[in-house]
């Protein structure tokens, strides 16, 4: 499992022009390979009198289902570095195509690769990208003494707190990132001198996207 790793949350869609050549990229989330490869005809329909359509994806924790292709370039030229950037940015769990309208010029393979290279990191570039980090989410009850210590930890500590309950006790919600998990159940423990319960409520991911904190069940 990937306690953190970098994915599309929004796709977006950016274009070069490149010796009258125009180079479209577009940028998609997915989740499975079916995804990946319906978006693909997606895109073959909608730019179906483009030259090429070149794509690549890569999905899974462990990118179990990887692929990219030149459809119809020069081998080596487009799909390998279309996957090279991918790689390169270290993003999961993401497709892109990248359509060519020819515009009577021949690039050359070096010229091809930086094109399609370029393209794609444009089409990056509008994306939303956001970094996930697998956690927790920590309930933890606690008296009206102890509220203002784990208060303290969880800003010491930069972890979001979700929720927090005021009733004749204090029940707090707090987002604990999987290799803080131990050292913040010692730290509450300690501070509150044992008196606060402590539960994990599920296993997830998080990001922040576009300054607020968004949970993702996986």
């Amino acid at each position: 499992m990937l306690e953190k790793y970098k994915t599309v949350y929004e796709g977006g869609e950016g274009e070069i022009i490149e010796k009258k050549s125009r180079f479209i990229a577009t940028v998609r989330p997915v989740n499975t390979e079916e995804e990946a490869l319906a978006f693909i005809e997606e895109m073959k329909k909608k730019y179906w009198d483009a030259r090429h359509n070149c794509y690549v994806y890569s999905v899974g924790k462990n990118r179990e289902y990887t692929r990219c292709s030149d459809d119809g370039e020069p081998s080596g030229t487009a799909g390998r570095p279309m996957l090279d950037v991918i790689l390169g940015e270290n993003i999961y769990n993401v497709a892109a195509v990248v359509t060519r309208y020819f515009g009577g010029v021949l690039l050359g393979t070096g010229g091809l690769v930086r094109a399609y290279s370029k393209s794609l990191q444009e089409g990056l570039a509008v994306s939303t990208i956001i970094e996930k980090t697998h956690g927790i989410s920590m309930e933890i009850i606690t008296d009206y003494a102890g509220i203002g210590k784990i208060q303290y930890i969880a800003g010491e500590q930069r972890l979001p707190i979700l929720d927090t309950e005021y009733t004749d006790k204090v029940v707090v919600h707090l987002l604990v990132p999987s290799d803080q998990i131990q050292i913040t159940e010692k730290k509450i423990t300690q501070a509150t001198n044992g008196r606060a319960r402590l539960k994990k409520d599920r296993d997830l991911y998080y990001a922040a996207v576009n300054g607020e904190i968004k949970i993702f069940q996986e």
